[in-house]
């Protein structure tokens, strides 16, 4: 599936220098930390736009990380080129969420089993109604195995995949919320991700660190979000 005409406009890596499995935080800084941290003889393939990238092996297996920036969009554009250009077939997610569901705490882990979206990326697909963004069960039963086996806290199903971080007002009308559709967290990034995934025929899985909580009040700060969340490296890590 590697395309030979590289590099993309986005990512400078030559061919062969990612991995086929692939850890996608949208944080750069924390694609740095993981790759300082759990990887070792690494290598950096990539710092354009500051979207930093590594490739290194962890317990003697090739992986890479690499930074997608927040959103549908940005992940979309990134993801796009690892699977079409570069021949990554597993590509997951590591980030932060805001619980929506009060059994979920912060620190807690979120294994994306459905993404659920307010985004209109999947509509450009141009499908005809509207299709249901799932994770790789290969990497989703692997991940709870991971998490089963370091004896971890971790919760299994849909996370909300919103454009907006800061929402408007909570409408006083009535009508269903997320919440009551037991959505268990939402971040920004997973609809595109297992979207792209998807059409492409390769494994994809989105795998959060609970950061915040609408529900409890429960709040962490920038630094422990980019340095202290490494359960949910640890398992993705272990999918390698």
């Amino acid at each position: 599936m590697a395309n030979p005409k590289v590099p993309t406009p986005h990512i400078a890596a030559l061919e062969g220098e990612i991995a086929e499995t692939v850890l996608l935080p949208g944080d750069p800084l924390r694609a740095k930390f993981i790759a300082d941290n759990f990887l070792t003889d690494v290598k950096q393939f990539n710092a354009t736009r500051n979207m930093l990238g590594f490739t290194g092996y962890y317990n003697g297996k090739r992986v890479s990380v690499m930074g997608t920036g927040m959103g549908c969009p940005s992940i979309g554009i990134y993801s796009y080129e690892l699977i079409h250009f570069y021949g990554c077939k597993n590509l997951i997610r590591v980030g932060t969420a805001g619980a929506l569901n009060p059994k979920c705490h912060v620190r807690d882990m979120v294994f994306g089993m459905g993404a659920c979206t307010t985004s209109n990326y999947v509509r450009l697909m141009g499908l005809p109604g509207d299709y249901s963004c799932i994770a790789s069960y290969e990497l989703l039963s692997r991940a709870v195995e991971s998490a089963k086996e370091l004896g971890l806290t971790y919760h299994v199903g849909n996370v909300l995949s919103s454009d907006m971080f800061y929402g408007p007002a909570k409408s006083v009308q009535g009508g269903m919320t997320w919440s009551d559709m037991g959505v268990l967290a939402v971040e920004m990034e997973a609809a595109a991700l297992y979207t792209n995934a998807a059409a492409a025929g390769v494994n994809a899985l989105c795998i959060v660190t609970i950061s915040d909580s609408e529900i409890t009040g429960e709040v962490t700060t920038a630094e422990e979000r980019q340095t202290t969340f490494t359960n949910m490296m640890k398992v993705a890590l272990s999918l390698a």
